[in-house]
């Protein structure tokens, strides 16, 4: 975890109330860091398509507040903000409990130019209401461009909302938030790793295959997308699956393999090598593993 001197925007209106001070106290923090991944996808020209937003490896302490952008393809791709809506996790019962969300609801979206939406989430109330688990933030549908070509990559990125560190600054902002608000008026901000998502335009002839058991199947722990290296597309691959199995589960539309889900079981309660199901921990512990901060999954 990091800590930074002031969150802004939304964000910083809702929790941490700087409307005075332009630089909040630096707190103490230990290292944890919340992974932001964008889900890929595939569509005809002129189809729609659906893609998710997950948080993993959310603290016990909570998330008080996240604000982000979204940049994608625009030449590509047609998104509106009122067709991103916000997921399971931010269901924390803020909704109806906060005062605020009465003139400005506590998720956002807004489209400040073609190609970008800004998109934050925050609650006044205590860590009751917070984001504690991990799965699908927000679920962002759009159109694929009646004209775009078979086999066109188009990119959706999680970056920073483009503004200044606080109104007056003339600093831009390089940071994507994920933090709370401490009794003492100290601020805490976790770090944020990102993995980035996109739609692939797929032709009339286009088929979509998963390994099978006589292909070439990867047994390697960790190697959840059997592409036989270990990558940040494999804990990306395991939260997707939690947070949607219709789609990325086991016989989902572009789901996990039952040999993908028994090499994504590194971790559990116990030994922690692994034995009790794919879980958000197997996501976290494969995290850690690629941060170098453990040395074997």
């Amino acid at each position: 975890m990091k800590t930074k001197k002031v969150i802004t925007g939304t964000v910083a209106a809702a929790i941490l109330s700087l409307s005075v001070c332009a630089v909040s106290p630096i707190a103490n923090a230990a290292d944890e860091t919340v992974q932001i991944s964008v889900g890929k996808e595939e569509a005809k020209a002129g189809e729609q398509f659906t893609v998710d937003v997950t948080f993993a490896g959310v603290p016990s302490t909570g998330i008080q507040g996240t604000d982000f952008a979204i940049e994608y393809d625009s030449s590509v791709l047609t998104i509106d903000a009122a067709n991103v809506k916000a997921g399971a996790i931010t269901k924390t019962g803020a909704e109806d409990s906060d005062p605020s969300a009465s003139s400005l609801s506590l998720f956002n979206v807004k489209s400040p130019s073609a190609g970008i939406l800004n998109i934050d989430w925050s609650t006044q109330l205590d860590s009751t209401y917070w984001i504690k688990s991990d799965g699908v933030f927000c679920t962002i549908t759009g159109t694929v461009s009646g004209s775009a070509k078979a086999g066109t990559v188009a990119s959706i990125k999680v970056i920073p909302v483009s503004r200044e560190t606080y109104p007056g600054s003339g600093v831009a902002n390089t940071d994507i938030e994920c933090g709370y608000n401490n009794a003492d008026g100290t601020m805490t901000s976790y770090g944020v790793a990102v993995t980035n998502g996109s739609v692939t335009v797929k032709g009339d002839t286009d088929v979509t295959t998963q390994p099978t058991s006589g292909g070439n199947v990867s047994s390697k722990r960790g190697d959840a997308n059997e592409d036989t290296d270990v990558s940040v597309a494999d804990p990306t691959l395991i939260m997707q699956a939690i947070a949607n199995p219709n789609v990325y589960g086991i016989g989902g539309t572009s789901g996990i393999t039952e040999q993908g889900a028994k090499n994504a079981d590194v971790a559990d309660g116990s030994d922690n090598m692994g034995g009790d199901g794919m879980t958000s921990s197997d996501a976290l512990k494969i995290q850690r593993y690629l941060a170098g901060s453990i040395s074997e999954l």
